[in-house]
């Protein structure tokens, strides 16, 4: 009895619940995309410097949607409170898919994502083998890119790529 009792009041505050519809999307996120690195962590990653293969940082691009326009993510190379940082054209270059130097005045690149179509880009670090000894750090961040048209933000989970060149 004490079994069947528990059983009836825990259908009653089941079956009294309030079911609310949400909305599948709201209209002031219609145009708010993400750009996160896969996999989705802030993990270091740590390379021999004389490795001649290029570097890839696969960057997803989240959108349920296909625009008119074209979302551009924001990445950058931060040197900021690191000791040892590495420099670029002397430990490595952020180049194409075919290993040509993408120039950078600040060292602020972007990945274009055609009509804003879901979809996975690379980033990609030549490393140039540097004689100088010791490890010597960058961090590839994603940024937050907010334009009349879209706004593509980024994970905190996700966001950033530590490299060591060793």
């Amino acid at each position: 009895m004490k079994y069947f009792i528990i059983a009836i009041l825990s259908l009653t505050v089941l079956a009294s619940c309030e079911k609310k519809d949400y909305p599948k999307g709201l209209t002031e996120m219609e145009h708010h995309y993400y750009a996160v690195f896969v996999p989705n962590n802030n993990t270091l990653v740590s390379v021999n410097k004389n490795q001649t293969a290029l570097l890839k940082f696969p960057v997803q691009f989240y959108s349920t949607f296909t625009r008119d326009y074209d979302a551009v993510a924001k990445y950058a190379v931060v040197k900021t409170g690191i000791t040892n940082p590495a420099v670029a054209g002397q430990d490595y270059n952020i180049v194409d898919k075919n290993g040509v130097i993408i120039p950078s005045t600040d060292e602020t690149y972007t990945l274009t994502f055609p009509q804003a179509k879901q979809a996975t880009d690379t980033i990609y670090i030549k490393l140039l083998n540097n004689p100088t000894s010791g490890t010597r750090r960058i961090e590839v961040q994603l940024l937050e890119n907010k334009t009349d048209k879209f706004y593509v933000d980024v994970f905190s989970t996700a966001f950033r790529r530590p490299l060591d060149i060793k």
